[in-house]
């Protein structure tokens, strides 16, 4: 389903998500991750900005619903359909304003009943949900703290390839201003500095020159669609099946 389908599709099955959202074994973080992509996603269509980056952060959230849900089941089969062959639907700014809404309010209410709707009057007070920056700024140390080239090998690769833009490159804001930048190893072929042929045909799908940190994130996050994690699966699932999954990606966003 495109964009504008799963956005309809969530808020036709508003209370469904509501009640899957606030099941014991989604905890607050998954929670609030869902709701900050889905803002994120409101934002960048408001904003009049691509939102394919943020409907894949959207996608990838919504992993968190229960295996056994329906809801789950119903998205978890649209994973590979494409539809249509002009350019990608878009959901309206309002949509998405009206179903961030709803979804908010709902969960809202639901939680404070309490786990099964029992009182949740007495209980201990946790620590604040982290906002969505903070969420953000978590994702990408974990991207970082992925196995990359070392500096001496991204010298070395740059001294006999050059830069490509289709390889990703990840730069910490907390990092020298003449640092080189963090390159993941998984781009690589074992033991070696020659690239993989896929992962560039990939990354430039998902516009790793314009948006690195959204195609690391797709590489090395869990894929419920490819049912593990991307960088994990080179070699091991068909190079065809890694390329149509993230082609429906983006012709999704």
């Amino acid at each position: 389903m495109n964009s504008e389908e799963l956005i309809g599709f969530l808020a036709a099955h508003q209370e469904a998500l509501v009640s899957c959202l606030a099941d014991d074994g989604v905890s607050a973080d998954e929670r609030e991750e869902v709701v900050a992509a889905l803002r994120e996603v409101r934002d960048a269509v408001a904003e009049g900005r691509p939102a394919g980056s943020a409907v894949r952060r959207l996608r990838r959230a919504l992993a968190v619903l229960p295996e056994d849900s329906p809801l789950s089941d119903a998205l978890t089969g649209h994973r590979y359909a494409v539809t249509g062959t002009g350019a990608p639907s878009v959901p309206s700014a309002e949509a998405l304003t009206s179903l961030l809404t709803g979804l908010s309010a709902g969960l809202s209410a639901g939680l404070s009943a309490g786990p099964r709707g029992g009182p949740a009057a007495g209980a201990a007070e946790g620590p604040a949900d982290p906002g969505p920056e903070e969420l953000l700024a978590r994702s990408r140390d974990q991207l970082l703290a992925a196995p990359a080239l070392t500096e001496r090998e991204h010298a070395e690769f740059l001294a006999g390839h050059g830069p490509d833009p289709a390889l990703i490159r990840l730069r910490s804001p907390r990092s020298r201003p003449d640092s080189p930048p963090r390159c993941p190893r998984f781009q690589f072929r074992p033991g070696t500095l020659e690239p993989v042929p896929v992962v560039l045909r990939v990354n430039r799908l998902l516009r790793a020159d314009l948006d690195p940190w959204g195609a690391a994130d797709w590489w090395l996050g869990r894929n419920t669609w490819l049912q593990g994690v991307p960088a994990d699966l080179l070699g091991v699932l068909p190079d065809e099946e890694i390329e149509v999954a993230a082609l429906e990606l983006v012709e999704a966003g």
